[in-house]
């Protein structure tokens, strides 16, 4: 239960300041009147706390499974027809993560204030996405928060698991990008030195163009390392500069687009996310122009987002989705497709759920594709930048025995 604090005064006038437990500010007013302290100030102690607690741990996230449990929880007992302010206590004191457990806490105490869970929730834009608050907003709106939650919580999973897939897709090539580094630095700083220096003991040897080049480069990392590193610093800076500007986006989206693989793998990241979270949207009661301006940001890709943006504003002037977007060239002609009927039949976001199933399908088959050719493209390329350094030393020391016999 909350505790307030409060400053006042009593019936004869005196100053009177002290600590109080109750529901809500309302009920504690209530409660001191009754007592005859006349209330000049009143502050909640135990959301104060909160609060400076979650300013330091907001920053570390929730995970998103925690978020779908805890909107499973929140829908399985509204089903129940659990009034919402016991529904969201019984939620915060079950929510295993202890932010998330303050922040369910602080939403039950601004709706049994009067608040609407909507606008308590929008506190926490970092736990929270528009998606999810725009959802929440809708279903409070229709009085279907039960089934919207549900909806947010599946939706939510399905993202979880997409990431997840790419995410872990791309871990074996980049230890074995990081542990081919490692190797070959410790390779040009420490081994190559101390076989050059044997091989400048003995000046009669001759060494081959390629052996040059190796001890060369050797040289250059041990004698302008901070050159090497400052500079890289510098490229990802300006790259960081570029890539932040409109046009620069736009021309590395377009880059990623156009690449063998990757574009295929990119685009149809971004088409199963457009489709899905439409698809959620619309099925939550949230208006199409809305969704719309919503959905754009989910794509993450510049191209793909000015065809949503020329979608939207079709669909405010009486027109199609599916017209601008195939003008734009950006979606595949399933897809097309697929919103034309779904729009003629009055099923759009029956259509565009199937869309995003079909691409989850896709994404994954290319995913295991793109990762079962990388595990031994990588392991050739390691192996042979590593053999013609090996090649290019064990030569000479070949010949040099060769002098020393």
């Amino acid at each position: 239960m909350p505790v307030f604090e409060y400053k006042g005064l009593d019936k004869s006038g005196r100053n009177k300041r002290g600590t109080i437990d109750a529901d809500n500010s309302r009920t504690a007013k209530a409660r001191l009147k009754k007592d005859g302290i006349y209330v000049i100030e009143l502050k909640d102690k135990t959301r104060s706390a909160r609060k400076s607690k979650s300013k330091t741990n907001q920053t570390k996230g929730v995970s998103v499974q925690d978020l779908s449990m805890m909107t499973r929880q929140l829908a399985t007992l509204l089903r129940a027809n659990i009034p919402l302010v016991d529904t969201l206590t019984a939620v915060a004191e079950q929510v295993e993560n202890p932010m998330l457990s303050e922040v369910m806490s602080s939403v039950k105490n601004d709706v049994n204030e009067g608040s609407s869970m909507y606008k308590s929730l929008t506190k926490y834009p970092k736990i929270f996405d528009t998606i999810y608050l725009s959802m929440v907003e809708a279903g409070e709106m229709s009085g279907t928060l039960d089934k919207i939650l549900i909806r947010l919580a599946e939706f939510k999973e399905a993202q979880a698991k997409l990431n997840a897939k790419v995410k872990s897709a791309m871990i074996y090539p980049i230890l074995m990008f990081f542990f081919t580094m490692i190797l070959l630095g410790i390779l040009f700083i420490f081994v190559i030195p101390k076989i050059t220096a044997v091989f400048d003991s003995t000046p009669e040897l001759t060494l081959p163009w390629y052996t040059i080049m190796v001890i060369n480069f050797s040289g250059i990392l041990v004698n302008y390392w901070y050159l090497i590193i400052g500079g890289i610093f510098l490229i990802v800076f300006l790259y960081r500069a570029w890539k932040g500007t409109p046009n620069g986006r736009a021309q590395y989206d377009r880059l990623i687009l156009k690449l063998p693989v990757v574009g295929k793998l990119a685009r149809m990241i971004a088409v199963s996310r457009f489709t899905r979270t439409l698809s959620t949207l619309l099925t939550g009661g949230v208006p199409m122009l809305n969704s719309m301006s919503i959905v754009r940001n989910v794509v993450d890709n510049a191209l793909l987002a000015q065809a949503i943006d020329n979608a939207r504003d079709n669909i405010s002037e009486g027109e199609s989705i599916a017209g601008p977007l195939k003008k734009s060239g950006q979606f595949p002609p399933l897809v097309i497709h697929m919103i034309n009927i779904g729009e003629k039949t009055g099923d759009l976001e029956n259509m565009l759920t199937q869309v995003s199933d079909s691409y989850d399908f896709q994404v994954e088959n290319a995913v295991d594709g793109l990762t079962s050719l990388l595990e031994p493209i990588m392991i050739i390329v390691m192996g042979c930048v590593i053999g013609i350094i090996v090649f290019a030393i064990m030569v000479p020391m070949f010949e040099l025995s060769s002098l020393g016999g």
